[in-house]
């Protein structure tokens, strides 16, 4: 298989098979609500070169499950009245971000739980897990993830979502953390901007993981599937 380290792509020596492994990988997708992803004026904390990759996000999602890998969305979710945020801690990003975008309209009301807010704009099917009690920026924290993982027996997990710098980051760096293997789907996630992409992308090739186009992660799951897994395609 190719990945790219430090932006550069490359064919991968010997002994990463683990990385690709279909029958223990999951893929996790990261945020992709309307929070992020609305382009209202009134949208908490936009994303807007998210938007680009949800379509593409349905699709490789739709394969993934065509060979048996789960699907995982997780969302971030706060309880009314801003308790777990605003009106408790504030989180970090809350105060520094918006040193460098300036002030965001109703941030206050980001992820607030029964807004449409946390409303998913990628597609969850039935089979799909859902996991909803992320608070903070770790897929990780303060969530049942890790035990949802080790039941479904997965040791590889696929990120994909929002923020490349900020959430997808830091799951990279906790799941790894955790030994996990984790692999980030390049052209499924996004950031601040490109250069900020392009850095997160380069500290996990370096510390954390593999950083893959997806088509060529699909590729080595097809080649390991059932024959009649694979007859749809």
């Amino acid at each position: 298989m190719e990945a790219y380290v430090y932006g550069d792509k490359r064919s991968l020596p010997a002994g990463f098979g683990e990385f690709a492994e279909r029958a223990r990988s999951a893929v996790i997708s990261i945020d992709m609500h309307q929070g992020h992803l609305s382009d209202s004026p009134d949208c908490p904390c936009p994303a807007p070169r998210a938007r680009d990759i949800v379509a593409p996000i349905d699709a490789f999602h739709d394969r993934a499950r065509s060979l048996g890998v789960p699907v995982i969305h997780v969302r971030t979710v706060l309880r009314k009245r801003g308790v777990d945020d605003v009106a408790g801690f504030k989180s970090a990003w809350r105060l520094v971000f918006p040193l460098y975008v300036g002030e965001i309209p109703n941030a206050d009301e980001h992820a607030i739980v029964g807004t449409r807010w946390t409303e998913f704009v990628t597609r969850v099917e039935p089979d799909d897990h859902v996991v909803e009690t992320k608070k903070r920026l770790s897929i990780f924290y303060p969530t049942d993830l890790d035990f949802l993982l080790r039941n479904l027996a997965v040791r590889t997990v696929v990120l994909n979502g929002g923020f490349t710098d900020c959430c997808v980051l830091n799951a990279a760096f906790d799941a790894s953390n955790r030994d996990y293997r984790v692999v980030v789907a390049r052209d499924l996630v996004r950031g601040t901007n490109e250069e900020m992409e392009e850095a997160a992308l380069k500290m996990i090739s370096l510390h954390t993981g593999l950083v893959v186009d997806s088509a060529d992660l699909l590729d080595e799951w097809l080649a390991q599937a059932p024959k009649t897994a694979a007859a749809g395609d």
